[in-house]
């Protein structure tokens, strides 16, 4: 009995965590939303990994370097990289998107998963997970409603691509859990992106006012909250038993885009996003099963 509270409690503990988690996330897509009318992406993008490696500094400091050491540092430099061009693809929809639509290209990532994972790891796919990967693509489709006389807009095509990019760092990720803590895991991206959006950030840089200084610090704060958030959630419970509550920030995001900026949603968009969530579940479920029978 006693045991069965605990793994209840665990999993409690892990779903409110990962739903902070996509909160944060969303906070951090309005703070770009408002920022990217003063500010170019590129400087949006070093702002986010600069001022959260400033975060880990005070940690740094206490337990010095020997915390950071590591023998996987290839793996980390790669996730960096597939990572930093997910995120200059996801700023640039969270800034010229709907932040609903946003927020669901997004959470197209769990479709790409499983791909990613049959071409890299030759990892199995079973008929189930091909279903839901066309049903989550056709609610894609149906979200972006494109039309005889209009197109599907360039930029959510970068969402969707910076989707595929996110769905290989997470394959990568998975890799460096085995070993890594996420505390470190969350380090070296820091570190190493900061150093790669250096560069693309000097040659548009325009010196923001401290209002803008102080918004970014803000939006770099929700960024760094979300992954460590992100990460401490799924040390309580599997990934397949919290992975639904991720797409509670396409929730978060329809909220704040109505009540901020009169982003509405129409009907058939939220069938569209229905199909999204209900396709990426069963994809995270199917991915877990795969993994218990394997275990």
């Amino acid at each position: 009995m006693n045991q069965s509270g605990f793994h209840l409690s665990n999993l409690h503990k892990g779903a409110l965590l990962i739903l902070l988690s996509e909160m944060a996330l969303v906070l951090t897509g309005v703070m770009i939303h408002e920022l990217v009318k003063y500010v170019p992406t590129e400087v949006l993008v070093l702002a986010r990994n600069g001022l959260g490696l400033l975060f880990f500094m005070p940690w740094l400091l206490r337990n010095g370097t020997r915390c950071v050491v590591t023998s996987k540092l290839a793996l980390h430099l790669a996730r960096s990289l597939i990572g930093l061009c997910a995120m200059y693809c996801l700023f640039y929809s969270w800034g010229h998107l709907p932040l609903a639509q946003a927020a669901l290209l997004k959470q197209t990532a769990p479709l790409f998963i499983p791909i990613v994972g049959f071409i890299w790891l030759k990892e199995s796919i079973s008929v189930w997970t091909i279903i839901a990967i066309l049903i989550g693509f056709l609610g894609v489709w149906v979200v972006l409603n494109p039309s005889q006389h209009t197109q599907i807009p360039w930029v959510a095509l970068l969402a969707i691509f910076g989707a595929s990019l996110g769905a290989t760092a997470k394959v990568v990720v998975r890799k460096l859990t085995l070993t890594q803590s996420s505390i470190v895991i969350v380090f070296y991206f820091s570190l190493f992106n900061t150093l790669f959006s250096l560069v693309p950030a000097i040659l548009v840089w325009d010196t923001p006012s401290l209002w803008v200084l102080l918004g970014m610090a803000v939006m770099a704060g929700f960024a760094t909250l979300a992954q460590l958030l992100l990460s401490k959630g799924y040390r309580y419970a599997p990934a397949g038993q919290l992975g639904a509550f991720t797409y509670g920030s396409v929730i978060f995001a329809s909220i704040l885009g109505w009540v901020l900026w009169d982003e509405r949603v129409t009907f058939e968009a939220m069938i569209g996003m229905a199909l999204v969530v209900v396709s990426g579940v069963i994809v995270l479920l199917a991915s877990n099963k795969v993994k218990k029978t394997c275990a």
